[in-house]
């Protein structure tokens, strides 16, 4: 293959690789070392930065690993951990079975690594039960688990000399072929280290897509600024997509992204607003809906043991207070914040609910006020708001109810591989493998088991050159130029990507979070699909080449905008209801509370909706299809051990990819 393109004069170099890895999160560097370890030689990892992305720069009070048991005598199996997983509603069998089955094996390669998860001195692993957890499966680092991860990975890819390009921004995503023989053919990337900003054009037999979660798409976000993702470049490629509505949303500190679940609202934090100077007309706002001062403080306990948003909690349960947090910020435009220096108006720890009591009476924690209630069960709580330049002890801390996790996303099969673009393995957040509800930790053991599929399938089918360069050449030669009349355009462009982003991030926070109703999503589809021709048409607007970049990735940010209004206008239009973190808004629903008013009722969950999937396509006519699946069951575990054996020989596990199951 020659080293270059060219387009409207200007020289575009070409690297083939034999498998690309888009992305540096935690499940991509773990693809990319298994990918090695199995004689995946010809790798090439490219990233905006490996300090970048949600892994490395996220976390929460105690950032939680979830996996199969490892300690003492409570039985656990991948069978029954498959069946926690399966629970949740709207997750595949096969791929529920999938993440328990090498949930240790992922686990201890990261404890091989190097990250230092607790164990006892018998050397096992101590676990605890977190949200949608049976047993006391979870573990945890600390507040930064899945950094450390991302560190410990990047030294194996050090060490084995991995090749990565960083200050590279992915524009397209390329792919050959229609139907079932359409497969990925490599990407399209600009290299950003200089001011010219170059294209390059990347030969891959196979893609790794590992872009995270669809941080870029709200207002109100527990995303790192440095995270947008890029769901939208396989979505404009025609990638199916599935469970695209099924978010989790929670309480967040929005000057320091950061989840403010566990310890934080244990301690029992004064909760108050404020007029937008965020200083006067102070008010303890929870007070007024709750019969007594223990009541509420109990459901502000119970906000750190069930932080993400869930319509199942909110009628005389703690999400009542994400909904009255959101009133005040969203509606009201006032602002909220939790103050670690004063306790709530006639605090009485006898009043809590026998829940709050115990625990916080086991951890000699009923005394004085939040921040010394803080120092005591969690002192590095209070250190990682320092290290971020914000001191509880003197400043209270101001929250919203943001978009965190998406549970959707690409769908594959439980190889990790598209389930409609071969050669194309979507691992981490991008890959929507859970369902409705899962357990508080389960996405980050399904990342790194992800990268085992993946490089076991490209390792086992995918080690041949199959892709020719003739039809390379022809797609990258109109994937450039594409991008090249598009920037034309943009000259002349009256659009500014600043204005453009916060246009769709204020349309996804007000209609395509946590709070939904069809009225407001029809009428949000229509104007985001008016963004997207304004902007398809005649541009954005730049004026540096840092702002170029942004231009071109507001353009699948706003398309994936589309994509995902559809799927929840499609889910409420099918009559699924309020379920995993969204509450949709009907007449005659559900009270959500006494004091509010007839529009704040909601619509109940129809779980027959639990067996079925969404699953979710763009045509290449600009239409987004709708098709909803019965799920794939659990997998019956009865092998014999001799034909298993035979089996694994003779490469035939990797035959019921394309079967289904």
């Amino acid at each position: 293959m020659a080293e270059n393109l060219k387009i409207q004069g200007r020289d575009v170099p070409v690297i083939k690789v034999h498998t690309l890895v888009i992305g540096s999160g935690a499940a991509g560097l773990n693809a990319a070392v298994q990918l090695h370890a199995r004689g995946v030689k010809d790798l090439l990892i490219i990233t905006e930065g490996l300090g970048m992305g949600t892994s490395i720069n996220t976390g929460s009070d105690k950032q939680t690993y979830y996996k199969l048991g490892l300690y003492g005598a409570e039985p656990d199996s991948p069978v029954e951990l498959a069946k926690s997983f399966f629970g949740g509603g709207s997750m595949h069998g096969d791929l529920a079975l999938a993440e328990a089955s090498l949930s240790a094996r992922a686990f201890l390669n990261l404890v091989n690594l190097g990250v230092k998860f607790p164990q006892d001195s018998f050397g096992q692993f101590v676990g605890y039960k977190t949200d949608h957890d049976p047993r006391q499966r979870a573990t945890s680092f600390g507040p930064y688990t899945s950094r450390e991860m991302c560190r410990v990975l990047i030294d194996e890819i050090r060490r084995r000399n991995i090749r990565v390009r960083e200050n590279r921004v992915t524009v397209t995503l390329l792919t050959v072929g229609e139907g079932d023989s359409k497969r990925a053919a490599g990407a399209i990337a600009v290299h950003t280290e200089n001011e010219k900003n170059t294209f390059e054009a990347y030969a891959a037999e196979n893609v790794v897509f590992a872009v995270g979660g669809p941080g870029g798409l709200y207002k109100t976000s527990v995303y790192p600024n440095v995270h947008t993702g890029a769901i939208g470049l396989a979505l404009q490629a025609g990638v199916k997509a599935q469970s695209l509505p099924e978010s989790q949303y929670g309480t967040a500190s929005i000057k320091f992204r950061w989840n403010v679940s566990g310890t934080y609202m244990q301690v029992l934090p004064r909760m108050i607003s404020t007029s937008a100077d965020g200083v006067s007309d102070e008010s303890e706002f929870l007070r007024p809906y709750f019969a007594t001062e223990g009541r509420m403080n109990t459901a502000v306990f119970l906000k750190g043991y069930q932080w993400p948003f869930d319509p199942r909690k909110v009628a005389g349960g703690s999400s009542i207070v994400d909904i009255l947090v959101y009133i005040e910020t969203a509606l009201k435009g006032r602002r909220v914040f939790m103050d670690f220096r004063r306790n709530s108006s006639n605090l009485k720890f006898e009043e809590l609910g026998p829940e709050a009591f115990e625990y916080l009476k086991k951890s000699n924690a009923l005394f004085g006020l939040p921040i010394e209630r803080l120092r005591k069960m969690n002192p590095d709580a209070i250190k990682l708001y320092e290290e971020h330049g914000i001191d509880l002890v003197s400043e209270p801390l101001e929250i919203a109810v943001c978009a965190q996790h998406n549970n959707g996303g690409l769908a594959g099969n439980h190889w990790w591989e598209s389930l409609n673009v071969k050669h194309l393995f979507p691992v981490g957040e991008v890959n929507g493998s859970h369902g409705v509800y899962r357990p508080g930790g389960s996405a980050l053991n399904s990342g790194q088991v992800a990268g085992f599929r993946a490089a076991d399938y490209i390792s086992g089918r995918y080690m041949d050159f199959t892709l020719d360069d003739g039809v390379f050449y022809q797609i990258a030669k109109a994937g450039l130029a594409d991008c090249a009349v598009w920037l034309q355009k943009c000259s002349g462009s009256k659009y500014n990507w600043q204005a453009v982003r916060e246009e769709f991030q204020n349309r996804m926070t007000k209609a395509g979070s946590h709070i939904r109703s069809e009225k407001q999503l029809e009428s949000a589809l229509s104007e985001a699909r008016a963004q997207y021709r304004q902007i398809s048409e005649y541009g954005i607007a730049f004026n540096s080449a840092e702002e170029m970049i942004e231009a071109m990735r507001n353009m699948q940010l706003c398309f994936a905008h589309v994509v995902y209004l559809e799927a929840l206008l499609a889910q409420i239009k099918s009559g699924v209801g309020s379920r995993g973190s969204a509450m949709v808004m009907v007449e005659n629903g559900i009270t959500a509370h006494p004091m509010l008013g007839e529009e704040w009722r909601f619509a109940a969950e129809d779980e027959t909706f639990r067996d079925k999937v969404l699953e979710t396509v763009a045509a290449e006519d600009g239409s987004v299809q709708h098709k909803w699946v019965q799920r794939r069951p659990l997998p019956e575990c009865n092998a014999w051990f001799e034909n298993a054996w035979a089996d694994y020989r003779e490469g035939r596990i990797f035959d019921s990819a394309n079967k289904g199951i």
